[in-house]
């Protein structure tokens, strides 16, 4: 349970990630992800990583935790992908109305 800040306990949002990385991590659709503390981007991959740990560097380089160059994160019709990764996920996402969407970028000719 968290507070109106979003600050404590945990908060269960809904994460969607490209079918290659659900295959990886034996996923079938959506899933539904306890973050605890605030709810960030960052704080957000760090539970997914903490949960399967498999995705570790699929998503975010190891060591730093940058995030790949074929990885976008979009919530609410908005590109998070090169928000610091202390930015709060938007209200709808932490209220567990939208998603938070893991796409995998194409690339080529």
């Amino acid at each position: 349970m968290t507070d109106d800040t979003g600050t404590t306990g945990t908060t269960a949002i809904r994460v969607h990630l490209p079918t290659h990385l659900r295959k990886l991590a034996h996923l079938d659709g959506e899933l539904t992800l306890d973050v605890p503390g605030a709810v960030t981007i960052g704080a957000a991959l760090d539970a997914l990583e903490t949960r399967y740990p498999v995705l570790k560097g699929t998503i975010r380089q190891h060591g730093g935790g940058k995030r790949r160059a074929f990885v976008r994160f979009f919530a609410c019709e908005q590109d998070l992908s090169h928000e610091p990764q202390d930015t709060p996920l938007p209200e709808p996402v932490i209220r567990g109305t939208e998603p938070l969407m893991v796409i995998g970028a194409m690339a080529g000719g």
